[in-house]
């Protein structure tokens, strides 16, 4: 069939590559090879936007195509074409399930209850029992930031990216100490190992993330302990019978997108990591996004409740109000009878309401809040997951990664038959319960309130000042770092320091938002509450003003904050890993740091200091008018009075 398509140009082809061609020619796909009769590379067709425009380009990035997707793209358009199907009669894929509330905890921040799974998760961790993966296939074009985003530093204090964040967070967890919450002093660990760390790129990020990790020596997790995992694109659909589109100017290549976070899964299983963790005797997986600072705060007691729960799936969840726009982790058990799985499952906000009314009894009324705790009963996903190895394992062997797909055109109109612009199948980290049966142990685990777990930053300025005006979340450059420092505020506070109350501020003309005093501790001092309690053995001598800025940096695994009283800046660096250092000093007052509006910025300043993009989405500028630095180079024991 190929050879009598393409006539002379099969010539230029390998046996391989024209069996694919027959493939795809019996799956719909001729159009793909019109005018390939003639043994010229181009047809001289005008639309080849350069000399490697031509049918062998097309050739290799089909084989691309086939190669990425498990299957091949006949497995590709085949699924294509039955999610179009049902797209086009508008079927519901969670018709017939009875939606409850699944089993998982609730936990607040700072309760007993929270910190012993804190703990239990901790020490799992600290003995070389768990890996992580982190989903950073995006730009940060959305936020108006030219770079990728976990290069994005995650506040202004510190200057780190989110990237340095994740690595010593992964870093204290491997430390050689690890701290129960009852101790008054660290306590050593058996084991001293590093958790090994997987980070899914695209071709949008690769490059860029391996530069930026190269550049910092891997933050000091070692190269060897990184692995980069890149997915690929896959192709665009232009009509109902999945006839891969070309691209408008080049007829040469394929329109290809992302094909979602889902692949993450796929990429697991095909690079062999899971079995070589599985050699290392690692237990539990974490999987986290790219630009939610606060998550690690939360990880440890995750960790502990899969554990106790014998959790095969452990969705990090947050509060969430009724109809909210955040997706819900939802038990679905299916009508008697049928073929379908129960399952414990994301089922996204516009889909629940409708589902609870339909399913009548308790919730005939749709999702409505709790009246003894303002919130509904179905927690709020925030894609942040543990995963139980052997289990995950034996799951990708099965089905090589793939999860549940869906699609998403855009028509032209009611009838259904035409796309405005070509569309794509897509898939989603969390959807990876679909793949798993019944007696599978899927649940939740809940932290509250949100700023002990999730604070993205993910939404443009504008999005955010649309947000804020509607009174929701923005989600925003700038609400993550303010929340990156009443977190810290927060844990200091739990465990009994005085910290000043936060200042009204006006950024980007979001007015009233809370400024709290600018703390930001590496996660080598305190990776966890249980640590924080255990450095500060005298917390009620520690007192941080209103106005106050105070920065714990480096190897701050033997630092102890035994007194304080901070009215300005304090920048604390320890560049040693056997520095030992005890804080103890009365008071420490400057002029310190100011958070500048962007808006009372005088034009002078900004001609000789043009505002950067890490200022204009986060709308203000910081002043470090004076500060009391102290640096540390060398191992030894000092005391800092």
């Amino acid at each position: 069939m190929a050879s009598i398509l393409l006539g002379a140009s099969t010539s230029l082809f390998t046996s391989d590559d024209l069996s694919l061609v027959t493939s795809l020619i019996a799956h719909g796909q001729t159009h793909l090879f019109d005018g390939w009769s003639s043994s010229s590379l181009s047809e001289n067709d005008s639309s080849s936007s350069s000399s490697s425009s031509n049918k062998l380009s097309l050739m290799a990035q089909l084989r691309v195509l086939d190669d990425a997707y498990p299957g091949g793209l006949v497995a590709y358009i085949t699924n294509a074409q039955r999610l179009l199907s049902e797209s086009r009669l508008g079927t519901n894929p969670l018709e017939g399930y009875t939606p409850s509330v699944p089993s998982g905890e609730a936990l607040p921040w700072g309760s007993e209850k929270f910190e012993q799974f804190e703990e239990r998760g901790f020490q799992h961790a600290a003995s070389g029992k768990v890996a992580f993966v982190l989903v950073a296939g995006g730009l940060g074009e959305r936020l108006g930031y030219s770079g990728i985003k976990v290069k994005l530093p995650y506040d202004t204090a510190r200057e780190a990216a989110f990237l340095q964040l994740y690595c010593e967070h992964i870093a204290a967890y491997t430390s050689s100490y690890a701290t129960t919450s009852t101790s008054a002093s660290p306590k050593k660990t058996k084991h001293k190992t590093t958790s090994p760390f997987a980070i899914m790129t695209s071709d949008d990020t690769h490059a860029q993330t391996l530069n930026l990790l190269e550049r910092n020596e891997y933050f000091g997790l070692g190269r060897d302990n990184i692995t980069l995992v890149k997915q690929e694109k896959v192709a665009c659909l232009a009509d109902n019978d999945a006839k891969l589109a070309l691209e408008d100017n080049n007829r040469w290549s394929v329109q290809t997108k992302p094909h979602g976070h889902g692949d993450v899964h796929m990429l697991m299983h095909s690079s062999g990591l899971l079995d070589e963790w599985e050699r290392r005797g690692i237990e539990h997986v974490v999987f986290f996004q790219d630009t939610n600072a606060l998550v690690f705060r939360a990880v440890p007691a995750a960790i502990g409740v899969s554990l106790a729960n014998d959790f095969e799936v452990n969705s990090l969840a947050v509060p969430r109000r009724a109809k909210e726009a955040i997706g819900a982790i939802t038990r679905l058990t299916p009508a008697q009878g049928s073929k379908n799985r129960a399952m414990t499952i994301n089922v996204e906000y516009n889909q629940l309401d409708p589902l609870l009314r339909a399913s009548g009894g308790a919730f005939k009324d749709g999702d409505m809040n709790d009246k003894n705790t303002g919130y509904s009963p179905f927690p709020g996903n925030i894609n942040q997951l543990v995963f139980r190895l052997a289990e995950y394992r034996r799951t990708l062997q099965r089905t090589h990664g793939v999860i549940a797909e869906f699609i998403n055109p855009k028509y032209t109109d009611g009838t259904k038959t035409a796309f405005k612009k070509p569309t794509r199948l897509e898939c989603m980290m969390q959807d990876y319960p679909k793949s798993l049966g019944p007696e599978a142990k899927v649940g939740f685990t809940t932290i509250t309130p949100n700023l002990a777990a999730y604070s993205p930053v993910k939404n443009s300025v504008a999005e955010a000042q649309a947000k804020f005006a509607k009174g929701d979340p923005t989600h925003s450059a700038t609400s993550g770092e303010l929340d990156v420092y009443a977190s810290h505020c927060a844990a200091l506070r739990l465990v009994g320091c005085s910290v000043g109350s936060p200042m009204s501020v006006t950024f980007l003309g979001m007015e009233r938002l809370a400024l709290p005093p600018r703390i930001s501790f590496a996660p080598s001092f305190a990776p966890s509450l249980g640590h924080l309690r255990s450095k500060l053995p005298a917390p009620r001598q520690v007192a941080i003003s209103a106005r106050s800025s105070f920065v714990l940096e480096g190897h701050c695994e033997n630092v102890i904050l035994e007194s304080l009283e901070l009215d300005g800046a304090l920048h604390i660096s320890v560049h040693h890993p056997r520095c030992r250092l005890v804080i103890r000093c009365g008071l420490v007052q400057n002029a310190g740091w100011h958070w500048t509006p962007l808006e009372e910025l005088e034009g002078a300043e900004t001609s000789t200091s043009p505002v950067t993009e890490e200022e204009a989405m986060r709308g203000f500028r910081v002043h470090r008018t004076e500060t009391a630095r102290y640096e540390f180079f060398h191992g030894g024991r000092y005391v800092l009075e």
